[in-house]
């Protein structure tokens, strides 16, 4: 284990001396002394946690015990902390990858497929959808809680913009229950490449587009899976996007944090209480005129 204040020489240390990757995890993960790290924007990013478990992957021609002392010396920690070596079998890892990701059921009628699976039930609305950079898979709390507001309240004919649209997993579904219009967009340019390809997989209309770009036009729902600093400052813009009587759905909160950021959209929006999923909230509110 290593401490949090050595972590970064570590690292860098090992990968000086010819780490492919090293990956830093809890040491106390699992336990009641895990920590939790959640980057949030206007907040300092903690890089390391209180004890931390590091696994280095060599080339296997590296002698690693030389290799794990002049990384140490190099970091300038003088005792080299008990550590195990492990040899990895060769593996075919694409398809060890895909097969961590199957088919997941969001309500009776709505599946997300990777493409690599065939549908369990070829007559639900099945939305094609495969890991990739950009974050929404339907797997997390939080955009599951986003597809089944969608599911139980999206109005066919209406109008939609997905703020974050990450994967574009929220707009396509939101295209696929019958939405007119559909808009995403996101801060991160590869999120909108991802965002239009993903929807021309699913064949829908949609579109997705730069936050510094002109904002689309307001609409009937306005989702936003993001984090809940984010939520609290886009509060404003949010209002602004959703038309009177129109829904703004919020996620990407964790239990703790839903009243603060349920007050920051209360002079625009009748707030209703929180949908809850493993820790995580969806706020729901209803724009008032």
């Amino acid at each position: 284990m290593v401490d949090a204040a050595q972590v970064v020489a570590v690292t860098d240390a090992l990968l000086a001396e010819g780490a492919l990757s090293v990956d830093v995890a809890d040491a106390l993960a699992g336990t009641d002394s895990e920590t939790l790290i959640y980057g949030e924007p206007d907040q300092d990013l903690e890089l390391a946690f209180g004890s931390n478990r590091i696994v280095a992957l060599f080339d296997p021609e590296t002698w690693l015990p030389g290799a794990i002392d002049r990384a140490w010396s190099a970091a300038g920690l003088c005792a080299v902390p008990a550590y195990k070596i492990t040899e990895l079998e060769e593996k075919d890892w694409v398809r060890l990858t895909q097969s961590q990701f199957t088919p997941i059921r969001v309500s009776a009628r709505l599946w997300i497929v990777p493409s690599w699976h065939s549908s369990p039930d070829p007559a639900a609305i099945n939305i094609i959808l495969d890991p990739g950079l950009a974050f929404g898979t339907g797997s997390h709390p939080t955009t599951r809680l986003c597809l089944d507001w969608l599911d139980r309240n999206l109005s066919p004919g209406c109008s939609v913009v997905d703020y974050g649209c990450g994967s574009g997993i929220l707009a396509i579904a939101a295209a696929k229950l019958g939405a007119a219009r559909v808009c995403g967009v996101d801060i991160d340019a590869q999120a909108v490449q991802s965002s239009s390809y993903n929807a021309q997989r699913n064949h829908v209309i949609a579109e997705f587009c730069s936050a510094d770009e002109a904002l689309p036009e307001p609409a009937d729902v306005v989702l936003a899976n993001i984090l809940s600093n984010s939520l609290k400052v886009l509060a404003p813009l949010l209002a602004g996007l959703t038309l009177p009587g129109g829904s703004v759905v919020l996620s990407g909160i964790l239990l703790p944090q839903a009243a603060e950021v349920a007050d920051a959209y209360r002079a625009w929006f009748e707030i209703e209480p929180p949908a809850l999923d493993d820790g995580w909230v969806r706020l729901t509110g209803t724009r008032l005129s």
